[in-house]
């Protein structure tokens, strides 16, 4: 199988070893997985990741229809549509699969989790690097799309149902239509394999109410500006707004400001 080629990853075994560790870590990230006969048997993720491990392998060696076909059975099989040509790392776990859509010039890292209802999808209908590459230890939330020729850094978190269209740092969390970058984490500590996955994509903060909560806190401050000047108010009542110490930029509308290519590469 050809290897995938991400910063980082690590050239791939034979398909049945990685088999064998999709399965594992599945038993690892789902409390619900009770033996590995269950995950082998009824995963639906395990199954589409496994007949498309197959599929990319005939798509590297040059066939077209056949791994299309066989992309096209795992689709009705499991729900899950992956192109043959999309490149997957090791350990990939699709949580509960309905609707995962995954196009052809996806590139996958290692230790990646992607829950139901995610689009790794493309932007334009020009030949080339049109889907987004997805770096190790990634966890994308239910009902996520990531569209275009984007990466998404190292250990970062997209939030459930967030469109991410701009390059998302390593180590952030991505919330919101568009996407903006909401938490940093902390540097990665060296575990064992490096395979150190934080799947609390729900602990996230609400940058929307953030911003209306520090709307408020200025309109407080302009009221007793207004009540000094009138002469209602004392120098000394007016209450710190929580704006005056904040550093986030709430205003900004992405989490990138660099252009996007725009020829399809």
């Amino acid at each position: 199988m050809a290897a995938l080629q991400i910063p980082g990853a690590v050239t791939q075994p034979s398909w049945w070893a990685c088999l064998k560790e999709d399965v594992a870590c599945v038993l690892a990230r789902d409390p619900a997985a009770r033996s590995r006969f269950e995950v082998w048997t009824i995963y639906p993720g395990v199954q589409a990741v496994a007949l498309h491990r197959m599929a990319h392998a005939l798509w590297a060696r040059g066939w077209r229809y056949l791994p299309r076909w066989l992309s096209f059975m795992a689709r009705g099989f499991t729900n899950v549509d992956i192109h043959p040509g999309a490149r997957i790392g090791r350990r990939f776990f699709i949580d509960h699969g309905a609707g995962v859509v995954i196009g052809e010039t996806a590139e996958i890292g290692d230790d990646v989790t992607l829950y139901h209802g995610v689009t790794l999808g493309g932007t334009t209908w020009r030949p080339g690097k049109r889907h987004p590459t997805l770096g190790n230890g990634v966890v994308v939330g239910a009902g996520a799309k990531i569209l275009g020729a984007i990466t998404v850094g190292e250990r970062a978190r997209v939030a459930a149902n967030s469109v991410v269209i701009d390059d998302v740092p390593d180590a952030a969390t991505v919330v919101g239509i568009p996407g903006r970058v909401v938490v940093r984490q902390a540097p990665a500590s060296t575990s064992k394999a490096g395979r150190d996955i934080n799947l609390d994509h729900h602990l996230i903060p609400d940058p929307v109410g953030k911003a209306i909560g520090c709307l408020l806190d200025r309109i407080s401050d302009l009221e007793h500006e207004l009540k000094l000047i009138k002469g209602l108010a004392a120098k000394d009542g007016a209450v710190e707004s929580v704006c005056h110490t904040c550093d986030d930029t709430c205003s900004q509308p992405t989490f990138s400001l660099s252009p996007r290519p725009t020829n399809g590469a």
